[in-house]
């Protein structure tokens, strides 16, 4: 009888283009075997930069365009890609696109709530959802959820993105117990101020007084732990929320 023949194993990150999607891009290429699905929404020239650092540091890759908040789109982009690559499966999830849409909450626009919701809670919904039934049947998957202090603190002049990160959270600590008998770990890595394009509007001078570390952190800081939680080392380890924060009291 012929051997089975072991699939492509391959992790996808949503909003892998820039800033700390970026970095975890490019960190799982360095630290893992896995083929690399950067997902991009509008930026291709960014992406295909991501895609060519991930080459450059010796794995294989692909970029895929949709975006998350639009159930069909994610369906039907995710399904045309396991179709084209019936011997490959995506083992590893980093939901990591995000948006912020600032603003004191007596004066948000319906739209500036809906938004970001959408993007980082929805987001997290409609590609989790298409993804998890094939983790249980492989017994064996990596959940990481990209939240933020904003989510376990809560952060003025950010409801939404704290009301958002703070249901991914929750999301996380459910699901992680629904799927931990499959070895599908679920986890959430929560930033502080991290230099990013996100961040790079803020004040960091003013804003530093306030982080223990009295510095911003680096994408690359994060990418780490999120490598970390996707390896076989942390197995053990499943509905957590991990701080990188510089010792902002969270």
């Amino acid at each position: 009888m012929a051997e089975k023949k072991e699939k492509k194993k391959c992790a996808l990150i949503t909003g892998g283009s820039r800033g700390i999607g970026r970095a975890v891009c490019i960190r799982l290429a360095k630290d893992s075997d896995y083929h690399i699905l950067i997902n991009y929404n509008s930026n291709k020239e960014a992406a295909l930069e991501t895609l060519k650092e991930v080459q450059q540091a010796g794995a294989s890759g692909e970029i895929m365009q949709f975006n998350v908040i639009d159930a069909e789109v994610v369906q039907s982009a995710l399904t045309t890609w396991e179709e084209a690559n019936p011997d490959a499966i995506i083992e590893a999830l980093v939901n990591n696109a995000g948006i912020t849409k600032d603003g004191l909450f007596m004066w948000m626009p319906k739209e500036d709530w809906s938004s970001v919701i959408n993007t980082s809670l929805n987001g997290f919904f409609n590609v989790t959802n298409h993804l998890i039934q094939k983790l249980l049947v492989n017994k064996y998957g990596r959940i990481v959820n990209m939240v933020s202090v904003s989510g376990l603190k809560g952060t003025p002049g950010q409801t939404n993105y704290s009301a958002a990160k703070g249901a991914v959270i929750a999301a996380t600590k459910a699901l992680a117990q629904e799927v931990a008998k499959r070895n599908v770990t679920v986890n959430a890595v929560a930033p502080g101020f991290i230099k990013t394009d996100m961040t790079s509007e803020l004040n960091e001078k003013e804003l530093k007084a306030m982080i223990p570390a009295n510095r911003f952190g680096e994408a690359e800081e994060v990418a780490h732990v999120v490598s970390f939680l996707i390896s076989k080392k942390a197995s053990y380890i499943t509905g957590e929320t991990i701080n990188i924060n510089g010792g902002i009291y969270s």
